[in-house]
């Protein structure tokens, strides 16, 4: 019985024994940076449309407050010394693509934007704060303009016998609404908001590019580009893919030895 106790208690001391070393070693990591300076570079996830809502089965969102939350951990991280941004999005909500953007551009580490598949519109609002951009050349790129979507229902709510009305306090209230088109003074309104939207996303870009505005102008118009016509264009600086995005990122914080901690997957994976 007293060899039962002995060993029962050299097990819990062991256990506590054990845990102490790994707090140990995770109090440690972090000065042994301070000293040798980062050996990582993280690659944070821009997937799936940009906006508010969360993630789904069935559909991707990239949240500006998840990506806000990776990015403070990765510029607190002294162990991290470069960011790499792995892009996949063709845009959404241009106030959360603004929100991402300021994030990127308030990072006091050096950011790569990696665009795979697709890098439009409020996505590549995103990237263009990033210190340098890299695409595939056969990557779809820009698609620089904004656009509002309406329906005009009447008519078919006419055919099925269906009479909508609505009470209003406000002569635009129900401006948008399907059961009618929009008056000449909604459109020319509406019109005017998409154009100052419009004109906001081409400084933006023109500022975080180093392009003067006449000339995004002329390129923008909502237009997409091969990342190869990208790249002609100063949409983007490099052709490659997230591999070499992440030595571009490592050689940015002189890192000849790196490894990468990618927030997509969770995984960390060695590389020279």
């Amino acid at each position: 019985m007293e060899k039962k106790t002995k060993y029962f208690t050299l097990g819990i001391l062991g256990g506590f024994g054990i845990i102490a070393i790994v707090i140990a070693i995770l109090m440690f990591i972090p000065l042994i940076a301070m000293v040798t300076g980062p050996s990582t570079v993280a690659v944070i996830p821009v997937v799936g449309e940009i906006g508010y809502g969360a993630s789904s089965e069935n559909v991707t969102i990239a949240n500006p407050d998840v990506f806000s939350q990776m990015m403070d951990e990765a510029n607190n991280d002294p162990n991290i010394g470069a960011i790499v941004l792995d892009i996949n999005s063709p845009g959404g909500s241009p106030v959360a693509g603004e929100e991402m953007l300021e994030k990127v551009n308030s990072s006091q580490k050096p950011v790569v934007a990696r665009i795979s598949d697709t890098g439009a519109s409020a996505a590549y609002m995103v990237a263009s704060g990033a210190d340098e951009i890299v695409a595939s050349p056969s990557s779809w790129v820009g698609s620089i303009g904004v656009i509002l979507t309406l329906s005009d229902l009447s008519e078919y709510y006419k055919k099925q016998g269906v009479d909508i009305y609505s009470i209003t306090g406000g002569k635009y209230k129900d401006m948008g609404a399907d059961y009618r088109n929009l008056t000449t003074d909604e459109k020319n309104m509406l019109q005017t908001m998409v154009d100052e939207q419009y004109n906001s996303f081409i400084n933006i870009v023109a500022k975080n590019r180093n392009l003067t505005v006449d000339y995004v102008k002329k390129i923008a118009e909502g237009k997409p580009y091969t990342g190869q016509q990208a790249l002609n264009n100063s949409l983007i600086d490099r052709l490659g893919g997230k591999d070499y995005a992440i030595e571009l990122a490592a050689n940015k914080s002189n890192m000849s030895y790196y490894n990468v901690l990618d927030y997509g997957t969770g995984l960390g994976f060695f590389g020279i």
